[in-house]
């Protein structure tokens, strides 16, 4: 009967900006739990002895563990636990696509709401960032096992980095931009994830004792080699997949066509959020079109209205239903008022005289059979072809790994599009001593994927270097 009961209670939504006041300003869209609809929330969990949601979580949080603490009203207690797996929670809890995850796999969802794990997350890592002591859980660690490099400080490199401090490791982690984070702030929205969230979950890693040198390009400032040469027992490449792909029709080199890449990095970088303080550089049309159905698209146009466009659509050549963005930041945009052209692919960008985008060509699409994807195919339909008047357009139909430290490693092991090849379990690359994990071998994916790669990494590297330095497991 309890069980029923628990089933039958409704899920606490998180309370958000509303939709006409969220586009004129780059704050959060999500306002947060406050601390009795957390418990509220919380009380819903059942306590299953399987504990399904942990097996759906990549970095292996103790879920129900966490939630009974938030339950009993022990913020910093679940924080603590948090912490124990995750060192990135208040980031997880932003950008996490719990709803193919741990929540997914939530008894209750079965029949009705899954638990909001997620939302549960983001509270209590934020009011341990407000309430707490930054340093809980933080304790002075023997570092002896061994010296380790990481490069890049997005999602992968950042819980790479944590894990192995945990293990006994001193960690450098190198990043070639002034500022860590990789995608986490230059590829995401604020109104997404807060630079400052950023700022505060890196510090903690910091403060573990994980050494961060800004402004290393690895693979030109440094070589793998020097890196080796100056004690490194290994290194682990989680530079991303910052290169991106481009559509491939007639007129993509035109003036006011963005890669979503560019378009975010810009916003991101050069601090659009911040206008009229930052008056970034980055021209938006009145009409702007993105291509692609991912989360990246859904930023980029969610950017594109902020920055003040007039009208936003959304291009994506399969139906509602495929769309790969997260079903959250899809009803988002359709509340701010971005248009969606489903079963639609373009053919062609349409130039003025001048160069500049005055429209794109398109086609419209219907599905067939499913393809190696597992989604159905979009097939062109003859003579179905339209112009859509814009004068933006942004591609954000992925991307692949940068170049620029690969290339000077070739006797490293690659994919066809590029990526690094590497053991998904260890990290471990065809090179000894290198490991690699996220974007960069991947391709695009989630935040809490890479951040699950850099973990396995982690121990993969420490079972490399006991074995050796002739060290028992």
């Amino acid at each position: 009967m309890q069980m029923s009961s628990k089933v039958r209670a409704k899920r606490h939504e998180m309370p958000k900006q509303a939709p006409g006041k969220r586009i004129e300003n780059f704050e959060e869209v999500a306002l947060g739990y406050t601390p009795e609809l957390a418990v509220a929330e919380a009380k819903r969990c059942i306590g299953c002895p399987k504990k399904p949601c942990v097996s759906g979580c990549p970095v292996g949080v103790d879920i129900p563990d966490f939630v009974a603490l938030v339950a009993e009203g022990d913020f910093l207690g679940a924080a603590r636990k948090l912490k124990e797996k995750n060192s990135l929670p208040a980031m997880c809890g932003r950008v996490c696509p719990q709803e193919s995850q741990c929540e997914a796999v939530c008894t209750l969802g079965k029949k009705g709401e899954p638990v909001a794990i997620g939302a549960l997350e983001r509270f209590c890592a934020d009011y341990e960032r407000l309430h707490g002591d930054p340093l809980a859980g933080v304790s002075s660690r023997d570092l002896s096992m061994g010296k380790v490099a990481v490069i890049g400080s997005g999602p992968a490199g950042l819980t790479c980095a944590a894990e192995l401090n945990r293990l006994g490791y001193k960690v450098v982690l190198f990043e070639s931009l002034h500022a860590t984070g990789g995608v986490l702030r230059y590829g995401i929205p604020e109104f997404r994830l807060p630079k400052a969230i950023v700022d505060e979950e890196v510090e903690y890693i910091k403060k573990l004792g994980v050494e961060v040198r800004l402004n290393v390009l690895v693979g030109t400032t440094i070589t793998l080699d020097e890196l080796f040469a100056q004690g490194f027992d290994a290194v682990f490449l989680g530079t991303g997949a910052g290169l991106p792909y481009f559509l491939g029709v007639p007129g993509e080199n035109a003036n006011g066509v963005y890669s979503a890449n560019e378009f975010l990095t810009r916003a991101n970088l050069m601090k659009a959020y911040l206008f009229p303080e930052y008056d970034t550089p980055i021209w938006v049309g009145g009409r702007v079109a993105v291509v692609g159905g991912g989360n990246v698209a859904m930023d980029s146009a969610r950017t594109a209205l902020r920055l003040g466009a007039e009208k936003v659509s959304i291009v994506y050549r399969r139906s509602r239903a495929e769309l790969p963005a997260r079903l959250e930041e899809v009803e988002n945009a359709e509340e701010e008022g971005i248009e969606f052209k489903l079963l639609t692919n373009p053919v062609r960008i349409l130039e003025d005289d001048k160069g500049w985008v005055k429209g794109m060509e398109c086609i419209q699409m219907e599905l067939g059979e499913p393809d190696d994807s597992g989604r159905r195919r979009p097939i062109p339909i003859p003579d179905s072809e339209f112009t859509l008047d814009v004068d933006t357009v942004i591609s954000a139909v992925g991307t692949n790994p940068n170049p620029l430290l690969i290339r000077t490693v070739p006797e490293l092991a690659l994919g066809r599009r590029g990526n690094v090849i590497a053991n998904e379990e260890t990290g471990e690359t065809n090179m000894p001593g290198i490991f690699a994990g996220g974007d960069i071998v991947t391709g695009s994916a989630t935040v809490i994927a890479a951040m699950g790669a850099g973990k396995r990494a982690a121990h993969g590297i420490d079972e490399y270097v006991r074995r050796k330095n002739g060290r028992g497991m």
